[in-house]
């Protein structure tokens, strides 16, 4: 990792692992007709497989076993292509995944396991606020473990494709599980992406890091009892470079006319940031003496600004998403006696989601800034582009993902194509979202009470409008969109 400014789409309120050791779970709609997965062919990638896994040594038996009865889950599918990872604001995310109720929720389950805690931080050296917060996060510290059947889900994920080799081989990783006998293959549960247990290990991360701490002669992470759960989450930290007494991050304060180019950079010590006039939010001198420190945008300049270390980016190996290492951490902070944190977020420059994520991908990379890829994923690529561009159009170079960027971005191809490179259009004020709103309703849509705020009904209603009557709008209030709903109320 070289750089974390941005931000990666936001998770829902349960979540689940991503990666290498855990995945983001999340209600999601239904793949798109585009997208769509011939699941008849289920059978015939089965019988591929099948051959595969025998020959890397899985038992016969072990095989038939696990795959009694198995076929393609559709809803895995969904899941997949609609994580809330790619589709939710980071200060959204971080009010649920950090509300009191989890706080006061982590504090009694440390308080529970007070001794277990304390001999996995004696043995690993990890903080035990960071583990319990991990466990919240992941699972509401065990509540939320999933009930998904993880050869199911792995073998469905690796049959879509996308990422074959590397759901194939989770699903190799669980089979030998199985074959060991850790546990039986319908019992073996997790998120719709195979992460299992307390804190959502993916089955590779398993069978390298998994322990038996309470001695029992198993690794049981799917059982009530946390504690082999928790001791292993702690051998996976410490093992991936957690530096026992050192700060994941200090929120920090930019000096006017910061250069941003240095973002690109790398990490860096504390002493050269120093010297480029970083200093605390309070106005102190940053932390001396520490190396690899790395400035963290998470919702570009006109949002909080961290400088985060080696332990933060250890977190980012358990889940490469900024939203939720910072989650964690700040978590971790507000359950070990923290006051509840306070940042000032761009609220009215929301990131992308992964459908606008491509839009911009595909505009940059077609304006001349390759973006390496059009995921929708927003990267250091992607990220590296954006400040390319930015700069080129006398911008802040951030490298933010937001919607006004996109705009700007839009307005740039069309001023290449000939068209009008003007200034935005002007955003609907809350007196024209309350008449939309007064007309959604009258037209038989149900958007709650009429307030002049755009919420999920609104948005809703304004999507299915727009769709009956084929229009090429986004589905969010706007002028050109308020003059759709007065036709459709005139009956035009």
């Amino acid at each position: 990792m070289t750089l974390f400014v941005g931000l990666r789409r936001m998770l829902g309120a349960s979540m689940r692992a991503l990666a290498a050791t855990a995945f983001l779970c999340a209600v999601a709609p239904a793949v798109s007709a585009q997208e769509a997965v011939d699941f008849s062919k289920f059978d015939g990638w089965k019988k591929e497989f099948r051959t595969r896994a025998l020959t890397s040594g899985i038992p016969a038996a072990v095989f038939e076993a696990a795959f009694k009865g198995i076929s393609a889950d559709k809803k895995v599918i969904e899941f997949d292509r609609n994580q809330a990872e790619f589709n939710r604001a980071i200060w959204e995310y971080l009010a649920a995944a950090v509300s009191d109720r989890r706080v006061s929720n982590g504090r009694a389950a440390a308080l529970a396991n007070a001794d277990t805690l304390a001999a996995i931080e004696i043995k690993y050296g990890v903080p035990k606020e960071v583990v319990v917060a991990i466990w919240g996060v992941e699972s509401a510290f065990g509540r939320n473990r999933g009930g998904f059947d993880v050869v199911r889900s792995m073998a469905t994920l690796a049959f879509e494709g996308r990422r074959k080799a590397r759901f194939e081989a989770e699903l190799l990783a669980a089979l030998r599980i199985l074959a060991a006998g850790d546990i039986e293959p319908r019992k073996m549960l997790g998120s719709w992406a195979g992460a299992m247990g307390h804190t959502q290990f993916m089955p590779s991360s398993y069978l390298e890091l998994a322990v038996d701490f309470d001695g029992d002669g198993k690794r049981n992470i799917w059982s009530d009892n946390p504690v082999d759960a928790l001791a292993s989450t702690a051998r996976y930290l410490s093992v991936r470079g957690w530096k026992t007494g050192e700060p994941w991050g200090v929120e920090i304060a930019l000096p006017k006319g910061f250069d941003f180019r240095l973002l690109d950079g790398g990490p860096r010590s504390t002493s050269f940031w120093t010297e480029r006039g970083l200093k605390l939010k309070s106005g102190e001198a940053l932390p001396a003496g520490l190396e690899a420190a790395e400035i963290l945008l998470p919702a570009g300049a006109n949002g909080p600004a961290f400088l985060v270390f080696n332990n933060y980016r250890v977190i980012l190996s358990y889940n490469p998403a900024t939203a939720y290492a910072l989650a964690v951490l700040l978590l971790s902070e507000r359950i070990g006696g923290k006051p509840k944190h306070t940042f000032a977020w761009p609220v009215d420059d929301r990131p992308l989601t992964r459908t606008t994520g491509k839009e911009l991908q595909e505009k940059l990379t077609g304006l001349g800034f390759d973006t390496g890829g059009i995921d929708g994923i927003v990267g250091a690529n992607t990220r590296a582009a954006i400040r390319r561009f930015q700069t080129a159009n006398g911008l802040i170079a951030d490298g933010y993902a937001s919607e006004k960027l996109l705009d700007y971005v839009r307005r740039a191809v069309a001023a290449r194509e000939g068209k009008v490179f003007g200034r935005p259009p002007e955003p609907p004020s809350e007196a024209d979202i309350r008449e939309m709103q007064t007309l959604l309703k009258g037209l038989g849509y149900r958007i709650g009470t009429i307030d002049g705020k755009a919420g999920r009904l609104t948005t809703a209603a304004l999507s299915s409008v727009i769709k009956k009557r084929g229009l090429d709008l986004k589905p969010e209030p706007s002028k050109a969109v308020l003059e759709e709903l007065r036709k459709a109320a005139r009956g035009e």
